[in-house]
């Protein structure tokens, strides 16, 4: 990167911006303070962070095309401030639940008011900046030097900061900056316009580094590029103190230029009412907040179902990412961020939507999902809007939630049809018996069957295995997909669920650990059993633990402590009552809960490294695992199960975000580093605004009033009401081969193609042939006769022959498979 040459002085400099391509770009903080969209035709979604606007993404929801747009102010006679540097802050709404964002700048020398939003008739964000001089009247300096406004833009089209091109220019003649990479480009305009305008690289010729230097505007360089570059304009504010500005996009600069002139060319105050009036709508469709909540938790209400909406596209209908922020984003380049689908927490909104109300929300991701199921019945890992995979791992209960959706779904169509008239509750019973729904809910039932009971990753996308927060949701939309499968598959579903509803005790549960007997109780569920343990390995078989540098980064199974456990109890499958729930409450609030001004919470699980490091540092691949919101709803949950009070969890989520109520991913719960934003109870560098984290605090709020979680699986709960069933199968697969099974239960093989299974009960002094039966689910299964009467020290022998296809000659198996006879686990 080539150096400015200070010897200029105060002399203007022109022409194409030295030091190029500057400093390596990043992104700005993921701590966000608001975020909105208009809802009809615009493709703008916007952030605000420091008050001031962050990453706007355009023309979907998961492209951010900028980095920030900040503010200079400053005198041309030695006075300049980096408004978010500088100045004391504060954002909020113009009212709870419309995104119309109001921000105050307070500095000694000004005050700075902006009002934020997009523009419904084109894909634009507005500003209005208001700049109110602190000096008197009559001070000499003011009238000699008045202030003057220096929007500072950097853009990352093509959603990064590499390889940017930016110039000035005009567009029928109206001055404009200008940047462009490949098919996108954007354009900032203001009124006025621009005394003066300048491009040029990050860390080198930006505006901000011409300031740093020489206190004033001095450079007006007309291009740079390629590489991560920046504009600025001079704007003189009009007489009353007032700039709008019009920051556009578009597939050439042309149609970005043009799109900035039309919005400018509106009076911002028809653009703000037209902005807010589609947020009332929304709202007029979605339920009250519930009476007993206090305001500021009915506020919070508001904002949640706000931010929710806000997180959907409308390029793809139904598709919400995960959050509008690159988590630690301002120090590093990442392409994905978390303005990704994944489809657990695209459901977890859309459940959200479910429980205010907002049913056609909320179908039309049954239709996105619908559309973007994998051939085999499962979804990636996560995705672009749309559906080209990111990351492709596979985690099972991401093929459960969807069918848990439709299921919900139903459950609110039930609770409400009566208030319908006939032809609506035909209509709405109909939204969810359509082929394509009937398709995406065998499909992923099938790959449940299938792949199951094992994850290839948990929920936290970190360990293959078996975790309490996968099988829960598991087992459920297996019950719930019954309903709408054809038999024999309906039957073999709810076997199936309660098979490995029965043995969830015995893959993760640990008894007489180091940790029960530390703690003074019986035993505890686990983070998540090894793969190994479904084949008959001890639950203590080390798992990985990430994100941990070498030498810490494996544990035995039974020391890993997680809260996961709590998706058995909010899923129906278990009572809060139950000791061994209860006895996992007392091991995971000594090990993962922290005490915070905002309130307590609890860390995902122990030895976790995702969060920030100990001493402030962004997390980089390695860190300390912080508290999560999130969680604090899913404990309120169960203490609303449990007959507790669950509001101060409710109150401790919303303590725990930022004064404009966004809820973040992950919070710090250390002592204060003040130089790095860190503040004990606080939002951390995680994501911020999270929308599962807003979606369980709506949830909690509406389930508060229901009296138990409003996403209980009505089908899960009616078939198991909290109770273990009684077990009466063991299942044994290829790839899950156990060697034992409990006297008094039935051995029943589930195999992956047609078989013929031949078998003996006495070591072959007598044998029998058994046909698989197909379950239409992908799954043959072949129970054993007369398995269930053997003793202890009892074997069953067996072996399988596959039919060759087409008529062929088929094949055995080759080998014998033994599975011994145990006496019953307590």
């Amino acid at each position: 990167m080539d150096p400015i040459d200070d010897a200029a002085g105060d002399a203007e400099m022109a022409g194409p911006a030295p030091g190029g391509p500057g400093i390596a770009p990043t992104w700005s903080s993921s701590a966000k303070e608001a975020v909105g969209t208009a809802l009809r035709s615009s493709r703008v979604w916007f952030t605000v962070g420091r008050g001031i606007l962050n990453e706007v993404y355009w023309p979907r929801v998961d492209r951010p095309e900028t980095r920030d747009l900040g503010f200079i102010v400053a005198d041309d006679a030695g006075f300049w401030s980096e408004v978010k540097r500088d100045a004391e802050h504060e954002v909020g709404f113009e009212q709870p639940g419309i995104p119309a964002v109001v921000a105050r700048h307070r500095h000694p020398r000004y005050t700075l008011d902006l009002r934020i939003c997009s523009d419904d008739h084109g894909d634009v964000v507005r500003i209005e900046a208001h700049l109110t001089d602190a000096r008197p009247a009559d001070d000499p300096g003011r009238r000699a030097h008045p202030l003057r406004l220096y929007p500072l833009i950097a853009p990352h089209v093509g959603f990064s900061g590499l390889h940017n091109r930016a110039w000035t220019g005009t567009y029928k003649g109206h001055p404009m900056l200008f940047a462009q990479k490949g098919g996108t480009a954007l354009a900032l305009a203001s009124v006025p316009p621009p005394e003066r305008q300048s491009v040029g690289y990050v860390g080198a010729s930006d505006g901000w580094q011409d300031f740093a230097a020489g206190g004033r505007m001095r450079w007006t360089y007309d291009a740079a590029g390629p590489g991560n570059v920046a504009g600025m304009s001079e704007v003189v504010p009009d007489e009353n103190g007032f700039v709008q500005l019009a920051l556009a996009f578009g597939g050439v600069p042309e149609e970005a230029g043009l799109l900035a002139s039309a919005s400018l060319a509106s009076v911002f105050d028809d653009i703000w009412r037209a902005y807010g009036a589609t947020w009332q709508e929304f709202l007029g469709e979605c339920r009250s907040a519930p009476g007993e909540l206090e305001p500021e938790l009915q506020a919070e209400y508001l904002v949640s179902a706000a931010v929710l909406r806000t997180h959907q596209d409308r390029s793809a209908p139904g598709a919400t990412v995960a959050s509008l922020s690159i988590p630690w984003g301002n120090s590093r380049n990442d392409l994905g961020g978390y303005h990704l689908v994944w489809s657990r927490d695209l459901v977890e909104s859309a459940g959200a939507l479910v429980a205010l109300g907002a049913i056609g929300a909320a179908r039309r991701t049954l239709g996105y999902l619908a559309a973007t199921q994998e051939p085999d019945g499962h979804w990636v890992q996560n995705q672009w809007v749309d559906g080209v995979a990111y990351w492709s791992g596979i985690q099972l209960d991401e093929a459960a939630y969807p069918i848990l959706l439709v299921g919900a779904l139903r459950d609110a169509g039930a609770r409400h049809m009566h208030g319908m008239s006939a032809d609506e509750a035909t209509a709405f019973e109909h939204l969810l018996t359509e082929r394509a729904l009937d398709r995406m809910v065998h499909g992923a039932a099938g790959y449940l069957a299938r792949m199951g009971p094992l994850t290839r990753q948990d929920r936290w996308e970190e360990n293959a295995g078996l975790t309490p927060s996968t099988l829960a949701p598991v087992v459920a939309a297996l019950v719930v997909a019954a309903r709408w499968l054809p038999e024999p598959a309906a039957s073999y579903a709810l076997e199936l669920a309660d098979d490995w509803n029965a043995s969830i005790e015995e893959w993760t549960y640990a008894r007489g650990s180091r940790w029960a007997r530390q703690f003074g109780v019986a035993g505890h569920y686990i983070r998540i059993a090894a793969p190994e343990v479904l084949s008959g390995s001890p639950i203590s078989t080390p798992i990985a633990i990430r994100n941990q540098p070498p030498g810490r980064d494996a544990a035995p199974g039974d020391e890993v402590v997680g809260t996961d456990f709590l998706a058995l109890v909010r899923f129906g499958l278990r009572s809060p009552d139950d000791p061994r729930i209860r006895d996992s409450i007392v091991v995971s609030d000594a090990l993962l809960r922290t005490e915070t001004p905002a309130g307590p919470a609890w860390h995902r699980y122990t030895g976790d490294g995702y969060g920030e490091h100990d001493d402030g540092a962004p997390f980089d691949g390695t860190g300390t695992g912080r508290g999560w919101p999130l969680l604090v709803g899913e404990r309120g949950h169960f203490a609303l199960q449990a007959g507790e009070d669950a509001l101060p969890y409710l109150r401790s989520m919303l303590r725990m975000g930022s004064p404009g109520g966004m809820i973040p991913e992950q919070i710090w719960d250390a002592a204060d580093i003040a130089e790095r934003r860190l503040f004990r109870g606080r939002p951390s560098g995680s994501a911020m605004p999270l929308a599962w984290a807003h979606a369980e605090f709506i949830k909690l709020a509406r389930s508060i009033a229901l009296g138990h979680p409003v996403d209980r699986p009505a089908a899960a709960w009616a078939r198991y009401h909290g109770e273990r069933p009684r077990r009466s199968r063991v299942t044994w697969r290829f790839g899950a081969e156990r060697p034992t099974m409990p006297a008094g239960t039935t051995l029943r093989l589930e195999l992956l193609a047609p078989a013929r299974v031949h078998c003996s009960l006495d070591g072959w002094r007598t044998t029998a042939d058994i046909e698989a039966r197909d379950t239409d689910l992908g799954v043959w299964i072949c129970d054993i006769d007369g398995s269930a009467g053997l003793a202890p020290g009892g074997e069953v022998v067996f072996t399988v022959f596959w039919p060759g296809a087409d008529g062929g000659a088929g094949r055995w198996e080759g080998r014998d498979v033994r599975v011994t006879v145990v006496p019953p686990a307590p």
